[in-house]
C-alpha cells in the first residue's frame, strides 16, 4: 500500500482541496482537524484517515504524534498547512498571542518535522527516492505586516526552518515551501474589501485553490527542488 500523505488543518480551504486532490488520485491520506466540520466527515467516509489534534499545548502535539505513529510507521510527505489568522486587532493580550502565533505556525511544525522524520525516512528506504516536507507560509514573509505583527513574525520563522531542514535532511527528505498571498476569499469578505485586496496583485484575480495544489505536486514531484519557497502572489512583490 502507498504510504500516506500528512496534511495539518484540512478540515477547510487550502488543506480540504489538498485533502480532496490526492483522494481522487488515489493517494492515502491522513489529516489533522480542530473543528470537526462537515467535511472532514465526508473525508473520512472517502476514506482518509482523519486525526483530531489541539495544537495550541506541548500536550497536544505529542498527543497527536502519538496517534500519527498508531496509524502508520511511514508517510510519503508532510504538508503543513495549520494556520491561524489572528491580529493585534482582535487580541490585546499581545504576549499570548505572540506565542500562539509562533506555536501554530513554528514549534507545531518544528516538532513535528523532529519526531516524525522516521516515518518519512523509512519511506525513502522503502521506495528508494526521497520525501517530502512542505511548509506552507506566506506572502508576508518577505514583507512583514503591520496589522499581522505576530502571525507575519511566525510565518517568517517557518520559512527559516525551511531552510535549515532542508540542510538537515538532504538528500533522503526535501524540504520546501509555498508562499502565498491572496488564494480564495472567505464567504463574509464585502465587495469593497474583495475590490481592494485584487488590486494589490499584477494579476488581479482570486487563483483559487488550484494553484496551491499545482505548487505542491510540482515540489512532490521533483527530485531536486530542495530548500526554496515557491511564491503564489500573483506578482504581489512588484505593486
Amino acid at each position: 500500500m502507498t504510504p500516506p500523505i500528512l496534511i495539518t488543518g484540512a478540515g477547510q480551504r487550502i488543506g480540504l482541496a489538498l485533502a480532496k486532490h490526492f483522494i481522487a488520485q488515489g493517494q492515502p491520506i491522513i489529516i489533522t482537524y480542530r473543528t470537526r466540520h462537515a467535511a472532514v466527515d465526508l473525508l473520512e467516509q472517502q476514506g482518509a484517515v482523519c486525526i483530531y489534534a489541539d495544537f495550541s499545548t506541548d500536550d497536544g502535539i505529542s498527543t497527536f504524534i502519538k496517534a500519527l505513529k498508531e496509524h502508520t510507521n511511514s508517510l510519503r510527505a508532510i504538508l503543513h498547512n495549520a494556520s491561524s489568522w489572528d491580529c493585534e486587532a482582535n487580541n490585546a493580550n499581545f504576549a499570548q498571542l505572540f506565542d500562539n502565533m509562533m506555536r501554530i505556525h513554528a514549534k507545531t511544525p518544528y516538532l513535528i518535522n523532529l519526531l516524525c522524520a522516521e516515518l518519512l525516512l523509512n519511506y525513502q528506504t522503502e521506495m528508494n527516492t526521497p520525501a517530502d516536507i512542505i511548509h506552507l507560509t506566506d506572502y508576508v514573509v518577505e514583507t512583514g505586516s503591520p496589522k499581522h505583527v505576530a502571525y507575519a513574525a511566525s510565518k517568517a520563522a517557518l520559512d527559516n526552518l525551511t531552510k535549515s531542514f532542508s540542510a538537515k535532511y538532504a538528500p533522503n527528505i526535501k524540504v520546501n515551501s509555498v508562499a502565498p498571498s491572496l488564494i480564495i476569499f472567505n464567504e463574509h469578505d464585502d465587495e469593497q474589501y474583495r475590490a481592494k485586496t485584487l488590486k494589490k496583485s499584477l494579476m488581479g484575480i482570486e487563483p483559487g485553490c488550484q494553484e496551491i495544489i499545482n505548487s505542491i505536486d510540482l515540489l512532490l514531484h521533483s527530485h531536486y527542488i530542495t530548500g526554496r519557497a515557491i511564491p503564489v502572489d500573483g506578482g504581489r512583490h512588484l505593486k
